[in-house]
């Protein structure tokens, strides 16, 4: 009997030999999506009292279909909303969503339901259970005129505000499909809902009446915003819609932003500012809420433009706690954008000029914006440069000061969105044709420094790639459906990465992230031996909640460790390649001391897409190349950041033999790249003389003591008893007189250090002299 057979007959009339089902725990990745469409009915008619290996198998049912995209029969959607229905007199409820999905995700035309659908709803109403309101209207519309009106008129009894009350007036507009299709995307996934299709969301999208309602909602919110900040409305900390309107906005945004509306950018320049700024001096908002859910809404469809105003939005906010939580979310917008190439490299010019130039007169001075790497204001008088913002200028211009001084914000925060969308374009191997690149790319006033300082790949004839540098090399002709991808230097040669390397230390050329000096992770001996699974981080010891933040920010999905019940071990998760390949990093809970939550590190294992929508455990060695290096990257990167042994003030005695293990291990490929940076920068400094390169070491001779780096950890030892020198770093940016081709905050850390110990004589904190002069 095959998997799905035999799991059908645990959950509905096990058989002795399913009592293994306590202990074994198939994979059930393997499941075709149709497989799991034929399971999850059976599953949810389960109940209390069924056979313990009955229960057992149907919460692992559940778990992979919500997570996976189950496909319905006809015959299976008629069985979900069977088991719907026999379900109530146990569970005193029904998750009618699941009914919705299973015909949404259905492979043929729908059942007949009317009667299970009449049923569901008129007792969910009986029992005034108004929890998946859109799914009612869905399923109530299923069941007939009189049952579609009921809901809505509890609905409009219970629904606050006008916004949302309009919300509903146009849902009732809808054709039945339509309504099913809304209801999966307008409400909050219930606990076994699988994730939402794109294509579903695309279907709403392209519906009229919700392209309508989305834009009235919008600028219902816009309008109002702008009343309360008119003294029109009264203002009250967070009340200006009410819950219900939130949601409604919410559900606006996501639909106009997945329309990509021409109108939407100013809208949102509008609507954004108003709501995260009192109209007194107070320091909170008139819609946090409102707020949040747009910022959640740009996690799903981001546009540039929209994490431009989001950037802009959280300079300005008074409120102290909403800032740090903006950065959070931003960071997945940001992951998200990169994705979505077909709006994640746009950029307005903003009026500059060719050469990123833009210059205004303010009363007989010049103000100048420069766009090179960053946006920058200046002043000149008579074609001289002047230090500062004149006098004149501060006087008398306030207003138009304060617009250039905002637009260099705005353009900052738009060069780091861009540049992030650019690096994480890596991943999906993201290609542009050559005369959208070079039109909207390299010759834009604006994101044309960014581009020029990048690597690029240009087919300039059908397998003849040519790298080059803009910034210093010929533009090649090329056709202009040509490709033009990101260089990586995992397609490369050796040499020819050490050659681009040294150009850019030798023209001084940063670029925005790390492509030329970019780490490159290849296939290991020991992996090939190991085949599915890789050890090279595991044994490690870090920080839990930096590491669960780091996840977070690079776009990987992990439950929370804790001593709790199923709390002790996890895997990190993250997609890649377009959702083709996963890369699973486990770790387990290592120590938990209060501030102090220890993890330990263990296997990063790779998975590929199945056929039927699963995944498939994957050898290492048929993961493709640059897909391996970008996962590996991360996971160097969770390791390298928060491990303990980069810790200066780390100072449990259980953890000294990982210490020493750490000080003595090969470097890791993030700290090689370190190390050639070094090697090509020390020798222009001022204290090249002084410095020298160990393996994994740099080695300062100061006038006190001679000092030995760590090129990973930027821990020092003192020859020569090896005393470690504990060196807190100040919290300012260290290191930044000295060129840098990328931003690396450890080299610059060791930098620092290396400038402060060379000079060792004339050091004056005593906490740190105490350290050197106790063994000299």
């Amino acid at each position: 009997m095959d998997l799905p057979a035999r799991l059908l007959r645990a959950m509905t009339d096990p058989a002795p030999e399913d009592e293994e089902f306590r202990t074994w725990y198939p994979d059930l990745s393997v499941l075709s999506d149709q497989d799991l469409g034929a399971l999850v009915p059976a599953a949810y008619a389960v109940g209390r009292e069924a056979p313990f290996v009955s229960m057992s198998v149907r919460l692992r049912i559940e778990d992979e279909a919500k997570n996976r995209q189950p496909r319905y029969t006809p015959e299976a959607c008629e069985r979900m909303f069977q088991a719907l229905v026999g379900g109530l007199a146990q569970r005193k409820w029904a998750d009618i969503q699941l009914g919705a999905g299973a015909l949404v995700r259905c492979t043929g035309p729908w059942p007949d339901v009317s009667g299970p659908a009449r049923t569901l709803v008129e007792y969910l109403l009986s029992r005034k259970r108004l929890d998946q309101p859109f799914a009612l209207l869905a399923i109530g519309g299923l069941a007939g005129d009189d049952v579609l009106r009921a809901v809505a008129g509890r609905l409009h009894q219970v629904w606050k505000g006008p916004i949302v009350h309009d919300e509903l007036d146009a849902v009732l507009r809808l054709a039945p499909v339509e309504r099913v299709l809304l209801a999966q995307v307008a409400e909050n996934r219930s606990f076994n809902a699988p994730p939402v299709p794109p294509e579903v969301w695309e279907r709403v999208a392209a519906v009229p009446a919700c392209a309508e309602f989305a834009r009235r909602a919008l600028e219902a919110a816009a309008a109002r915003a702008r009343a309360v900040q008119e003294g029109e409305i009264p203002f009250r900390a967070d009340s200006a819609f009410t819950g219900d309107e939130v949601a409604a906005v919410g559900l606006a945004a996501r639909i106009a932003l997945l329309r990509d509306e021409p109108w939407l950018p100013a809208l949102f320049d509008r609507l954004l500012p108003d709501i995260s700024v009192a109209p007194t001096q107070a320091k909170t908002l008139p819609s946090q809420a409102l707020l949040y859910e747009i910022v959640r809404a740009a996690q799903e469809f981001p546009t540039p433009e929209l994490v431009t105003a989001v950037r802009n939005v959280r300079r300005n906010v008074r409120h102290a706690g909403v800032p740090k939580q903006l950065d959070k979310m931003l960071k997945k917008v940001e992951a998200a954008l990169a994705e979505r190439t077909e709006v994640a490299l746009r950029l307005p010019d903003h009026g500059f000029g060719p050469g990123g130039v833009l210059r205004r007169e303010l009363g007989g001075h010049t103000a100048v914006v420069t766009v090179a790497g960053k946006a920058e204001l200046a002043f000149e008088k008579d074609g001289k440069a002047l230090k500062g913002v004149p006098a004149a200028a501060r006087r008398d211009h306030k207003d138009e000061l304060k617009e250039l001084r905002d637009l260099v914000a705005r353009v900052n925060a738009q060069l780091v969105t861009l540049a992030r969308a650019l690096e994480a374009g890596f991943t999906v191997d993201a290609v542009h044709p050559f005369g959208h690149w070079r039109d909207t790319l390299l010759l834009h006033p604006i994101a044309g420094p960014t581009v020029r300082v990048l690597l690029w790949e240009i087919e300039v004839a059908p397998g003849d790639r040519r790298t080059i540098l803009p910034e210093t090399d010929e533009m090649p002709d090329a056709a202009d459906d040509a490709a033009v991808r990101l260089w990586h230097p995992i397609r490369s040669r050796p040499d020819e990465v050490r050659a681009w390397r040294d150009l850019l230390v030798d023209r001084r050329i940063r670029q925005p992230f790390k492509q030329a000096f970019r780490e490159i992770y290849l296939l290991t001996p020991a992996e090939e031996g190991t085949g599915t699974y890789s050890n090279r981080f595991a044994a490690h010891l870090v920080h839990y909640r930096r590491m669960f933040a780091l996840f977070r920010a690079r776009g990987w999905t992990s439950a929370l460790l804790g001593p709790w019940d199923g709390g002790g071990s996890d895997e990190a998760a993250r997609t890649l390649a377009a959702g083709e390949w996963r890369v699973r990093f486990s770790h387990v809970l290592a120590d938990w001391q209060g501030e102090h939550e220890i993890a330990g590190t263990n296997r990063v294992m790779f998975d590929r897409r199945a056929d039927g929508g699963g995944w498939r455990e994957a050898a290492l060695a048929d993961v493709p190349p640059l897909v391996f290096s970008e996962a590996m990257r991360d996971v160097d990167l969770f390791v390298g950041v928060t491990s303990i042994a980069a810790d200066p003030m780390w100072e449990d005695g259980e953890a000294h033999e990982y210490w020493v293990r750490e000080w003595h291990a090969d470097l890791a490929e993030s700290t090689r790249t370190r190390r050639d940076a070094l090697e090509r920068v020390l020798p222009r400094t001022k204290i090249a003389d002084r410095c020298t390169i160990d393996g994994r070491h740099l080695v300062v001779r100061g006038d006190l003591r001679t000092y030995r780096i760590h090129l990973g950890s930027a821990n020092i030892a003192m020859e020569p008893d090896d005393t470690y020198l504990c060196i807190v770093p100040e919290r300012r940016k260290t290191g930044a007189k000295v060129f840098l081709p990328f931003e690396d905050e450890r080299l610059s850390l060791i930098l620092s250090k290396a400038f402060l110990l060379a000079a060792d004589g004339a050091i004056e904190d005593e906490s740190i002299l105490a350290q050197i002069k106790r063994g000299a």
